[in-house]
């Protein structure tokens, strides 16, 4: 008896320390992820192969998913810094605000960009603040969308604009940069059913150099219809590129129809010419302010002949 008390005595103190040795992983990891890598801001450099023969090089700057609230300082004066790369052109796939007090800092953060040729949809994070939400329905395929406090999406609305930017939400339009004619069209939020693409729809002007689409979700359904219709280019958001990833596997969700090794990057649209390019974004969800294996990004992509 007394041999079999020592070995359950052992086993137990072994599985204590397991446990407290994951504890202490799994506190070191939750401690990483909300601390330090959501605030790894992160560019990313693409070449993407869209334009003619002999044509210069063209460089975008795609921003997405800032999620801002107030104070967000080291935020706002990174995303300001990028205004030093000089691009032709600016993009932003929505999701700029998290809070009704954020216009000032989504300002702050990309006044210095509004002197640039620029264009924008809107995300749902746009229209209505965020909410708890379990992080584990994310994982659910028929998830219901729940509305939070509405937020001055009018206001952000009337300051882009004001500054030149295009409103691509269920819009198109042509403007030059890079001293390029560029096509550019835009859905409003597939997430929340905002999108109307079948009232902007069409074929590609001939006589523009460069075509580019954004829409906020990656909707298959949305981009399919868009490839088709001739655009080079497709530009989304929404995914935070999985938020919180596995080494080695990537993203477990994508919380859009969007297939988990699409959910960042640069990528061919399947069945198309089109490349399609989905930012993993600069911000999270407030209430799951972490990223693992996923950092905080915008991108510049240089496009170039094909």
């Amino acid at each position: 008896m007394d041999g079999e008390t020592t070995l359950l005595s052992m086993r137990k103190r072994t599985l204590f320390r397991f446990a407290a040795g994951t504890a202490v992983v799994g506190a070191a990891t939750l401690a990483y992820a909300s601390l330090v890598e959501r605030n790894m801001f992160t560019l990313r450099r693409y070449e993407v192969p869209v334009l003619p023969a002999d044509a210069e090089p063209l460089r975008i700057l795609h921003l997405s998913d800032l999620h801002m609230m107030p104070n967000q300082r080291r935020k706002q004066e990174w995303v300001a810094s990028l205004a030093g790369l000089d691009p032709d052109l600016v993009l932003v796939t929505g999701d700029n605000m998290a809070h009704p007090d954020a216009v000032p800092g989504v300002l702050c953060a990309l006044q210095p960009l509004l002197d640039h040729p620029g264009a924008f949809v809107f995300g749902s994070n746009d229209y209505t603040g965020p909410v708890w939400k379990n992080p584990f329905t994310y994982f659910l395929p028929d998830r219901g969308y729940t509305e939070g406090v509405t937020l001055p999406y009018d206001e952000l609305r009337d300051v882009f604009t004001g500054a030149g930017w295009a409103d691509l939400n269920n819009a198109r339009t042509t403007l030059k940069a890079g001293g390029r004619l560029v096509e550019l069209v835009g859905v409003d939020d597939p997430h929340i059913e905002r999108d109307d693409y079948a009232a902007v729809a069409g074929p590609v002007s001939p006589s523009a150099d460069l075509s580019v689409a954004l829409s906020h979700s990656p909707e298959p359904a949305v981009l399919d219809q868009i490839a088709e219709d001739g655009f080079n280019l497709l530009l989304a958001g929404h995914t935070h590129g999985g938020q919180v990833c596995v080494p080695g596997v990537g993203a477990l969700v994508t919380n859009c129809g969007l297939h988990r090794s699409m959910a960042k990057g640069l990528h061919r649209w399947p069945g198309s010419d089109a490349w399609l390019h989905v930012s993993a974004g600069l911000g999270t969800h407030p209430t799951a302010p972490v990223r693992f294996a996923c950092p905080p990004e915008a991108s510049i992509l240089t496009l170039i002949p094909r």
